[in-house]
């Protein structure tokens, strides 16, 4: 059977390849309570621990209950979409038209509306290394060409303008951005955004922001939405990591008016609409109730950063950025004498916790570092460190 040409620009999602082996070692012997054995620690998966809150939960089954459930319009329950824009209005003193915001089944599937509208083959569309890789695959499927431009814990492991403009050439349509970001958890200086909007908006480009984790800040100098520069800022939002809803794949697009209609087109042929059930469930995020235990869990989040970090320094897996959003922390695992897919590698089998490896991220630090993810609970974060260090001892005395 003859593939399509652009499956070989999409390389494999490293991050599904470490959960398997980890996996596998779970279901092995070294796992067997009864072999004595201790459990998998699962630090390798952006997935927070809290899950849906009950008043989401509540709303669901309410919803389903009275039986009968219809199609939305393709892009998404009106009473949902101003709920979104209030949010808007609420946190980020932004007053978002409601008809700019596009429901979508999930971020993925707004990430791949906004490429689909805006990118074609011989477009190129820059980003910063390290990054979440299926951000670039999303570039590569439309068969434009992602760039990845290395950048520098002094930036943040963000993209600088300076490095942008060496970078643009004719062929550039704009940048795909993620603030905070994943897999660093850190953010771009609002200043520095900025002025690379104004670069690529000067040269006709689009900036595209992923927001996933922008409500999942604990710096107020980094807590702005990009929308905030204007309204021709493409920014793409879930409803998985703030509001805990990972498996109801829910996410929403904030659009420049131009293209509410050609995203909209493009929704109504490739999945008609959005989850009814979980639409409906996701209006009670914006209760009360709700957003009290989101911003709980926010504090909750921050507490284990303030845990991981210090600790992953202490026995030498640096951490050159504090995370200042997310649940993630971007080690250097240089200093122990192997690289981070071999360390990973070692820490399951020895240590029984999984971590990522950075090659998944870009090939700038992807041998050098490691990303670990601290969206589990308390308990297993201190065994986890304590597994981590007990294994790293035994490696030096090798």
């Amino acid at each position: 059977m003859r593939l399509a040409s652009r499956i070989g620009n999409i390389e494999p999602f490293y991050v599904m390849e470490c959960a398997k082996r980890a996996d596998e070692i779970a279901r092995s012997a070294v796992c067997d309570p009864a072999q004595g054995g201790r459990h998998m620690i699962y630090l390798n998966i952006g997935e927070p621990d809290f899950g849906a809150s009950e008043a989401v939960r509540e709303a669901a089954t309410r919803f389903t209950a009275a039986g009968r459930i219809p199609y939305t319009h393709a892009n998404g329950l009106r009473a949902l979409r101003q709920r979104v824009s209030d949010w808007y209005r609420n946190t980020q003193r932004l007053d978002i038209d409601p008809d700019r915001i596009v429901i979508t089944a999930g971020a993925s599937a707004a990430l791949q509306l906004a490429c689909l509208a805006l990118f074609q083959a011989g477009d190129e569309v820059l980003m910063p290394d390290p990054s979440y890789p299926c951000n670039r695959h999303f570039v590569a499927a439309v068969d434009a060409t992602p760039v990845l431009i290395p950048s520098s814990a002094a930036e943040r492991f963000q993209l600088s303008l300076e490095r942008l403009s060496q970078r643009w050439t004719e062929r550039s349509r704009g940048v795909l951005l993620a603030s905070p970001s994943n897999p660093t958890g850190t953010s771009i200086a609002p200043d520095e955004l900025a002025r690379i909007h104004a670069f690529v908006r000067e040269r006709g480009g689009v900036t595209l922001v992923d927001e996933i984790y922008q409500p999942l800040s604990y710096d107020d100098r980094y807590a702005r939405s990009a929308l905030a520069l204007g309204e021709d800022v493409v920014s793409i939002n879930s409803f998985s990591k703030y509001f805990g809803m990972t498996g109801w794949r829910l996410g929403w697009l904030v659009l420049p008016q131009a293209l509410i209609t050609p995203v909209e087109k493009l929704a109504q042929n490739l999945y008609i609409c959005p989850s009814t059930i979980a639409q409906q469930a996701a209006l009670a995020c914006f209760e009360p109730e709700s957003l009290t235990e989101y911003e709980r869990r926010r504090e909750e989040l921050r507490r284990r950063r303030d845990l991981v970090v210090p600790a992953l320094q202490a026995m030498g897996l640096p951490v050159p950025v504090v995370p200042d959003g997310a649940f993630y922390a971007w080690a250097d695992a240089s200093g122990t004498g192997l690289g981070s897919w071999d360390l990973c590698m070692d820490l399951m089998q020895h240590a029984q916790v999984a971590l990522t490896p950075g090659r998944d991220f870009g090939p700038a630090f992807g041998e050098r570092f490691l990303r670990l993810s601290f969206a589990s609970g308390m308990d297993d974060l201190r065994d986890a460190l304590a597994r981590i260090q007990a294994r790293l001892d035994q490696l030096k005395h090798r």
